[in-house]
């Protein structure tokens, strides 16, 4: 992208980043595929970022010197554009996206150190969120640093609002390891706006703009929409809930002519609203438990609790509620995902007799 007028640029690029008011171009480059694809990964890793950049700049025609750059291996026949505009002020978002690899949470046990300016460690990241923000009225300093606070807080939005697990603990993801951005607003236009927080309608005009250009990606690059995600395994699988390992462990318990069925059947069972509701409600106690919201007493009660809702969602029989749970607190309660498995393989049975 070219910017026609002089502005202020924000930016995450390893050559031109931080704060400049002298860049032309703002470039988010598809490096590579996420897998199988590691000519650029060996290219970055054995010449640097800059030659990287330099070299980027050179193909597409751009000087390297007025150029921030973004690098990902997002689709970029994937990006997702969003505007909105309010008296006059217009703030555009575009938006690559992909979490399936990468996916983490804020304070997450790291997977590399810098030190003397080497990496000890340098993995093959295949997710990254990468944002271009676009403003067309100048920002003072201020506004500009607190609009990727803002920024950041809507793309964290989305991802909560598709449950995307963190893939180093079992914390939902605010972000990927490798998220980066351009954020751009002109020098000249007007008196400077001074605030960019989500209680002025600049900051709204940002939150929405990013966070819904950022569910469009994911829906494009992830298939991740909000109805897909309501399966019993995208509920627990920051938990550790594997389809494989679930479904062996369910079908011990059941007959084979209850197995035979849940196999062919298992979508209907696992995408079940009122089932999913129950395995966000495990997931949700569970997350409170590790926090320390809930007291160590009641804690393997709360969770055998929502493993008998789930039980009795799963055979569509309320009545059994108070079976399911009599039957649960004899079950494995200091293994959670087995709880889980047992609730099932009770529920189906349960569903036939």
């Amino acid at each position: 992208m070219e910017l026609r007028t002089p502005h202020r640029v924000l930016s995450t690029s390893t050559r031109n980043g931080g704060q400049r008011d002298d860049l032309r171009f703002l470039a988010n480059h598809q490096s590579c595929e996420g897998s199988a694809h590691v000519a650029r990964h060996d290219y970055m890793t054995n010449m640097g970022l800059e030659a990287y950049h330099d070299a980027v700049c050179a193909e597409v025609g751009i000087e390297a010197n007025a150029t921030a750059l973004m690098g990902t291996a997002a689709n970029m026949n994937y990006v997702a554009v969003v505007a909105r505009e309010d008296g006059g002020v217009e703030v555009t978002a575009i938006v690559t996206a992909g979490v399936q690899g990468n996916a983490s949470c804020a304070g997450d046990p790291a997977a590399w150190r810098e030190t003397e300016g080497k990496w000890e460690k340098i993995p093959a990241y295949t997710g990254t969120i990468n944002t271009m923000l676009l403003i067309n009225r100048p920002l003072t300093h201020a506004a500009l640093a607190r609009a990727v606070v803002t920024m950041t807080e809507a793309k964290s939005a989305a991802l909560h609002r598709l449950a995307v697990g963190s893939l180093y603990s079992p914390d939902e993801a605010t972000g990927t390891g490798t998220d980066q951005f351009c954020l751009a607003a002109p020098l000249e236009g007007g008196k400077p706006l001074s605030s960019t927080s989500p209680h002025v309608k600049l900051g709204e005009l940002i939150g929405v703009t990013v966070r819904e250009a950022t569910l469009e990606a994911l829906r494009w690059q992830n298939g991740l929409e909000a109805s897909y995600t309501r399966s019993i395994f995208h509920a627990l699988g920051r938990y550790g809930l594997t389809e494989e390992q679930f479904l062996s462990e369910v079908c011990e318990e059941l007959c084979e002519s209850d197995r035979e069925l849940l196999r062919r059947n298992g979508k209907a069972v696992f995408f079940e609203p009122l089932v999913a509701a129950s395995a966000y409600s495990f997931a949700a106690v569970l997350d409170r438990i590790r926090y320390g919201t809930l007291p160590a007493g009641i804690a393997q009660e709360a969770l055998v609790q929502s493993a008998a809702a789930l039980a009795t969602n799963v055979c569509a029989r309320q009545e059994l509620y108070f079976e399911f749970k009599s039957t649960l607190r004899r079950s494995e309660q200091d293994r959670p995902l087995r709880l889980i498995a047992r609730a099932v393989s009770l529920g189906w049975a349960a569903k036939w007799r």
